[in-house]
């Protein structure tokens, strides 16, 4: 962004917190001397550890990319902890397995909130998820750190958005693609809110840029028939495929595109939601050549990353990858403790005002928490994958990017009906019935 333009951008965090220091503080000294004692709290209120929750899903059909994203947040956990913890005390991390089952992702963020009274929630992966606990968060006055990217549509004051908003990776990457790898595009994705919604959004954008979408599809989450999708392709015989499939699909997907001859000399693959981990689940050999638009990819050369990929090797071998949800959710924590500290209290309430405009220089650069959307600025980044499942970037914003949760194509109103009628056609649920054992079945359930 340049440095007189980061200035600016901290200037808007100085005057973000001259006004909420004015309008509260009368109100913390009378609440900090009063409510302790109608409370019937004692100074023991604040000894002890602070407990956090990492909320994701351990087994099923999205564990192959959410297991590193826990492993990460418990990461930067560790770190604080090593450092003195935060307000001189020790951070307690409850893990939770979500099983890739929304519902249980919605009873678990309550009991995190109610029973074990954690300060901040650390999780999810797919929007499906997301949206589901989002009213657990809002009834309860509460806070989720999500940490990847998805398709925007949304501003809750109940979450801090440290992945992608649209114009930070999708809407970016569309016009990148066209440019350099043609114009014929076929569209895949897993049945839910995320992949239909994108794709919402990338076909306007390629029919402007002067593209055409040849095919459009979209299997269960969880699902591993691609057959009738593989036969699209090789007979639309596309330019590009744009992938937003989820969880360990993808390895079938790509086992099942090999096989049928499609190669990246014929149709490359620019994929929104693979990184490092699932190009190891699937095997690199067989990615090798495709693209993938991220905010970080473990190849990013900075001290930072360097320190980063270290710390994680160091602990869990060196065959380990890091990844772009995986530094969203590590430098998640890291602004959470810094919001904290700067609040003095571990109770959100306390501190959500000192979130706002938080920033550091995380592995991929640098964050900023934007106190209009509560999403972050990030740097927009286009990788090749290599034949050691590594990423070599080809192409990147230069800058964090602002993020805009609305994209201008339609209106915000005409957005929210949009999101409101693919609900409604899957039953008042965020995504299309799934296979057995995948998110939201029954065989999915503990």
């Amino acid at each position: 962004m340049g440095e007189k333009r980061f200035s600016r951008v901290y200037g808007l965090r100085q005057r973000y917190y001259v006004a909420v220091a004015l309008a509260a503080l009368v109100g913390s000294l009378v609440l900090g001397l009063v409510m302790p004692h109608v409370l019937g709290l004692s100074a023991s209120r604040n000894r002890g550890p602070i407990k956090v929750g990492v909320l994701h899903s351990l087994s099923g059909t999205m564990a192959v990319s959410e297991r590193t994203v826990a492993d990460a947040t418990l990461y930067a956990i560790q770190e604080l902890n090593d450092a003195g913890g935060v307000l001189g005390r020790k951070v307690e991390p409850i893990l939770v397995d979500g099983h890739s089952d929304w519902d249980i992702f919605a009873r678990r963020a309550e009991e995190l909130i109610v029973r074990d009274k954690v300060s901040a929630v650390f999780g999810c992966w797919t929007s499906a998820c997301r949206k589901t606990v989002k009213p657990v968060f809002e009834r309860f006055h509460h806070v989720l750190f999500y940490p990847v990217q998805y398709e925007g549509l949304e501003d809750s004051p109940n979450i801090i958005y440290t992945g992608a908003a649209p114009n930070q990776q999708i809407i970016p990457a569309t016009k990148w693609s066209l440019d350099h790898l043609g114009r014929r595009v076929f569209l895949v994705g897993s049945d839910y809110v995320f992949p239909r919604t994108a794709n919402a959004m990338i076909r306007p954008q390629i029919v402007t840029l002067g593209g055409e979408v040849v095919g459009e599809a979209y299997v269960p989450l969880g699902g591993t028939d691609f057959s009738q999708v593989v036969a699209d392709i090789q007979r639309t015989a596309p330019d590009v495929i744009f992938n937003t499939i989820n969880g360990d699909s993808n390895i079938a997907f790509y086992h099942q595109l090999r096989a049928a001859g499609v190669t990246p000399q014929t149709s490359p693959v620019m994929s929104f939601s693979l990184a490092e981990a699932e190009v190891k689940a699937i095997g690199p050999d067989l990615v090798a050549g495709d693209y993938a638009a991220r905010n970080y990819f473990m190849s990013v050369d900075s001290a930072e990353n360097q320190q980063f990929v270290a710390g994680f090797r160091h602990r869990f071998g060196e065959t380990y990858v890091t990844t772009a949800p995986m530094e969203a959710a590590y430098f998640g924590v890291k602004l959470w403790a810094k919001a904290v500290e700067e609040a003095g209290s571990a109770d959100f309430a306390d501190y959500h005002a000192t979130l706002m405009g938080q920033s550091m220089r995380a592995p991929g650069g640098i964050v900023y928490i934007d106190p209009a959307t509560q999403h972050t600025w990030r740097t927009v980044l286009i990788g090749r994958v290599t034949h050691s499942g590594s990423f070599d970037v080809v192409w990147s914003s230069g800058q964090p990017i602002r993020p805009t949760p609305f994209p201008g194509i339609k209106p915000r109103q005409a957005w929210l009906d949009f999101l409101q009628s693919l609900k409604q056609g899957w039953g008042g649920r965020w995504a299309a019935e799934s296979v057995k054992g995948a998110p939201g079945t029954a065989g999915a359930k503990p």
